[in-house]
């Protein structure tokens, strides 16, 4: 009896170092899947949302060496009054106001600062449109009626192999995903534990077999259809979406810091949501769409692809917002109103009439309630009127 005890102890401790070696081993990972777990959760959200680097793998986005481009201060504006609650209640972080290219109101709340970098979550979807214009008129795309397995072979046989560029650009691929954000095992929680984990993202599209519609009849937001934008741009170039973003938009933009990207394990950059910059330099990206892809006099992207992407082209239904290439429309939008958007608070809004520009990070955990995305329209409306 005494000979089987010392069995059962020396299995049992075999099994514990065996736990330790794995756990060392492993530990990267399970520090990333952990914090990704808690990632959304109200006492860290704020900040998680600064410091995303500590949750994922990333990738350095290079300002390069050149001068930071100036972002002049005009008169300051008093807000209307009902702001300050609305700040409140949709737990803003930061809210910067521009008109005319100058600062017209500038504050961050909750802690934190303007040297944080905030993730971008959907509006780095917007970055990757007004990179994939500057790529068509350089000819690396010939069409965008292309179908995306000519450029990327990988999607054979998956939902995506009847789907044209133009298709993904406004999320009308039709394929099966579920975006919930509060559901654990939702197709886009599934994805983010990819991403943490070390997985690659490529084959996470690949494995998407189903489809609820033809390509190109119906409108749903499908956050994989960005990442097939991505492998379109890779593989029409050759080069990383990392590379090419930071040559052809942010080098030219002179942000005043270095900024970063989320990454899969195989290096590749989550371009549906993981953009990390401070706020102003968001407002920086903004300012040059606002005033039709030029920046200190640069041309940086063709003004007939801002004027087309930010269009309300996909098939969305009447009276609701609209959607053009990785841009929201909002209903009832005046000629050249127009949104970058992501979870949780992040917004930047455009209305080109009156030469504004409302840049807004969050972290609103009640950003799906009734109702939100309207209020918050209407607050930039009203913001934009009383400038």
């Amino acid at each position: 009896m005494r000979a089987v005890g010392k069995w059962i102890g020396r299995i049992l401790v075999a099994l514990v170092l065996a736990a330790v070696v794995v756990g060392v081993w492993k530990r990267e990972e399970i520090k990333r899947l952990w914090a990704v777990n808690s990632l959304f959760s109200e006492e860290k959200i704020v900040n998680n949302f600064s410091h995303m680097d500590a949750a994922f793998l990333t990738r350095t986005l290079s300002r390069g060496d050149g001068p930071t481009s100036e972002l002049p201060y005009g008169s300051e504006t008093q807000l209307p009054a009902e702001t300050a609650q609305w700040i409140e209640d949709r737990s803003v972080t930061s809210l910067l106001v521009m008109k005319d290219g100058a600062i017209r109101y500038e504050e961050y709340f909750l802690g934190t600062g303007p040297d944080d970098r905030r993730i971008s979550w959907s509006i780095a979807k917007s970055y990757l449109s007004a990179l994939f214009g500057v790529l068509m008129e350089e000819g690396a795309i010939a069409s965008l009626d292309d179908p995306v397995i000519k450029y990327a072979p990988l999607l054979k046989g998956s939902a995506y192999e009847a789907a044209t560029i133009r298709n993904v650009l406004n999320m009308a691929s039709g394929v099966t995903f579920d975006e919930d954000y509060l559901d654990y095992d939702s197709d886009i929680n599934r994805m983010g534990r990819v991403v943490a984990l070390g997985g690659a993202l490529d084959d996470f599209a690949a494995s998407i077999t189903e489809s609820f519609a033809t390509p190109g009849d119906t409108w749903q937001y499908v956050s994989i259809d960005t990442h097939v934008v991505g492998m379109v741009v890779r593989g029409a170039t050759g080069r990383s979406v990392s590379e090419l973003l930071e040559e052809k938009i942010l080098i030219p933009l002179g942000l005043e810091q270095d900024g970063y990207y989320v990454t899969d394990g195989a290096g590749v950059a989550f371009v549906l949501g993981g953009l990390n910059f401070t706020t102003r330099d968001f407002a920086r990206f903004g300012q040059m769409i606002l005033q039709n892809g030029t920046y200190g006099g640069t041309r940086i992207v063709p003004e007939a692809w801002i004027a087309e992407s930010t269009h309300a082209s996909a098939p969305t239904k009447p009276g609701k917002i609209g959607y053009g290439y990785q841009w929201w429309i909002p209903v009832g939008a005046h000629q050249g109103e127009f949104l970058g958007r992501g979870v949780y608070g992040q917004y930047l809004y455009f209305d080109q009439q009156r030469g504004v520009l409302i840049t807004t990070t969050g972290a609103d955990r009640k950003f799906r309630d009734e109702g939100v995305s309207e209020t918050n329209i209407e607050m930039f409306r009203l913001i934009a009127k009383n400038l």
